[in-house]
């Protein structure tokens, strides 16, 4: 018999899917600061105390919203090496472009949030994240280069161009950021 401890149950997934797209939903015609749980759970169509069982503020609800597309964004970045048993430094460009894909397909909730006072904590978040994934993944070779220097200067160009896509309105198709490799 499979273990059910583990499993959410589905009405809670529901109930959280529902207010994340409220949520995001309402971000779209106002700031995050004046949306109120109120607004929130009556779009979703569910009551306050649906809210409170899921999530203690409005702000662990978008950080949740955040740490989602942050799994999603690790993923990504692993995605070309994930079935490689060695992943070697001068293989980071061809992850850059996994990321490409990922802001693509999220495009949305990326736009939402830069223009949205999570910015920053998004930026940090996203930076941290694939600084971890990347120190802990890559193989890098005796060089004499300090990696995790070399790891902060990539991410940083890889995320500026993300970024800039977005501030953009996603000028570029992603097809432009393969041939950046």
């Amino acid at each position: 018999m499979p273990d059910k401890s583990n499993k959410i149950d589905r009405r809670i997934i529901r109930s959280r899917i529902a207010l994340r797209e409220a949520l995001l939903e309402i971000m779209t015609k106002k700031s995050f600061n004046t949306i109120s749980i109120t607004e929130i759970v009556e779009l979703a169509n569910y009551n306050r105390g649906t809210f409170y069982s899921n999530y203690e503020s409005k702000e662990a609800l978008l950080d949740d919203i955040v740490n989602n597309l942050i799994q999603d964004l690790i993923q990504s970045f692993r995605a070309p090496y994930e079935k490689v048993e060695i992943f070697r430094v001068n293989e980071i460009p061809a992850a850059s472009v996994m990321i490409v894909e990922h802001v693509s397909r999220n495009a949305a909730v990326y736009s939402l949030l830069l223009n949205s006072d999570w910015l920053p904590e998004l930026q940090k978040k996203m930076f941290v994240s694939l600084k971890h994934i990347a120190l802990e993944d890559i193989i890098f070779p005796d060089d004499g280069i300090d990696h995790e220097l070399f790891t902060i200067y990539n991410l940083h160009a890889v995320l500026g161009l993300v970024f800039h896509w977005i501030e953009s309105g996603y000028k570029h198709t992603p097809d432009c950021y393969m041939h950046l490799r």
